[in-house]
């Protein structure tokens, strides 16, 4: 593996075009997808349709992988922010405070989120989509900075497969089930209603809760390893090869993840073991495609337009949260919207929708603004 006081090397915009796929979905591209199968009334976008909403409990749609594909992605990066602050002779213990730091604002900004500005603290709810980015990432930031190769492979697994046991052995009775899998009877979601200040998501369960934090860990962990092969000099000129590698590790994670799902069903309101690897398994061979065609082949104008989206990802998160662009949208397109039939309204709005979002990103990308944690 290379050296870590090897300066970072060039950076992968693949990566940058992923991150904006990945948050195209939630700043309104779903939308546009439902419209098209309504529209249209093909069977493949009806099924489509299907994979654009999260599943209630056990089970696995698309919507349910975005989330962990971006922590997936931060996961890569911080290999080469590391290496690029350790060959700029920054202490550790400044890399230490930048981490923490990281991870802590963005537990703050996912409460922000969440509640806006309100001092009703009962009523909080300080689980947050954020917030879990922020901790997983900050835990597996530490473990990659004070473990080796070996030793960030066995964190990956003993994280994944104690989280496991811990549900299996400890099964919540609090609320009468003893199923240790389901949503009243799974001791993640037991821990929360002990401990976790404010209110759960669900009431009795919290997507986003503490114990559940625990396999996100890996999923971050699971990107770091990634991103250390990228750099590594280990194929460094087979790029073809390097992208086989990870299409294996991602199909043999996928089926590790089928396999575990016999005895811990994939669950993203869990996080459950299963799901890591499973989703993991997918999230590296969306990668593996993104770095073919883009670093690889040099098919990079088509992309430009999920860059725009993945310069500026913490942004049109939070932008979504606090600016009307549903408003903007009806202003600037509305009329046109009219012209057509009504069966194309759902369609049209949610692509004038995105537009309006992407507009606002595209603006910010040409003046150089960038929101950074």
């Amino acid at each position: 593996m290379e050296s870590e006081n090897k300066p970072a090397s060039k950076r992968l915009y693949s990566l940058d075009a992923l991150r904006g796929f990945d948050m195209f979905w939630i700043m309104g591209g779903e939308s546009i997808f439902v419209g098209l199968a309504a529209l249209t009334g093909l069977p493949v976008l009806q099924w489509w349709e299907t994979q654009l909403h999260h599943v209630a409990w056990e089970g696995f749609h698309f919507y349910d992988m975005i989330f962990p594909l971006f922590l997936f992605i931060a996961g890569i990066s911080f290999p080469f922010s590391y290496a690029k602050r350790i060959a700029a002779s920054e202490s550790r213990k400044l890399i230490y405070r930048h981490v923490i730091f990281r991870g802590l604002i963005l537990v703050l900004l996912g409460i922000i989120y969440n509640n806006g500005i309100r001092f009703h603290l009962g009523e909080l709810r300080y689980g947050s989509v954020l917030g879990r980015i922020g901790l997983a990432w900050m835990f597996a930031a530490i473990i990659y900075m004070n473990a080796k190769l070996t030793w960030r492979i066995v964190w990956f697994w003993g994280l994944i497969i104690g989280y496991w046991l811990l549900l299996l052995i400890f099964p919540a009775h609090d609320l009468g089930s003893s199923d240790p899998f389901s949503r009243t009877g799974n001791l993640a979601s037991y821990i929360d209603r002990l401990i976790m200040p404010g209110r759960l998501y669900l009431g009795n369960h919290d997507p986003e809760g503490l114990m559940s934090t625990i396999p996100a860990i890996s999923t971050a962990l699971l990107g770091m390893l990634t991103g250390d092969f990228m750099k590594s000099e280990y194929l460094e000129k087979k790029q073809l090869q390097k992208v086989l590698y990870i299409v294996a590790a991602g199909v043999l994670l996928m089926v590790i993840g089928r396999v575990w799902n016999l005895s811990f069903p994939i669950n993203k309101n869990l996080w459950s073991s299963s799901f890591v690897c499973w989703v993991g398994g997918l999230s590296l061979l969306l990668f593996a495609l993104f770095y073919l065609i883009i670093d690889v082949w040099k098919l990079r104008k088509w992309a430009f337009f999920f860059v725009v989206i993945g310069m500026n990802p913490i942004t049109i998160y939070l932008a979504n949260r606090i600016i009307n662009f549903e408003s903007a949208s009806k202003f600037l397109f509305g009329g046109i919207i009219e012209l057509f039939p009504q069966a194309w309204a759902p369609f049209l709005e949610g692509t004038a929708y995105v537009a309006v979002g992407w507009i606002f990103l595209y603006i910010l990308y040409r003046k150089k603004i960038f929101l950074k944690v």
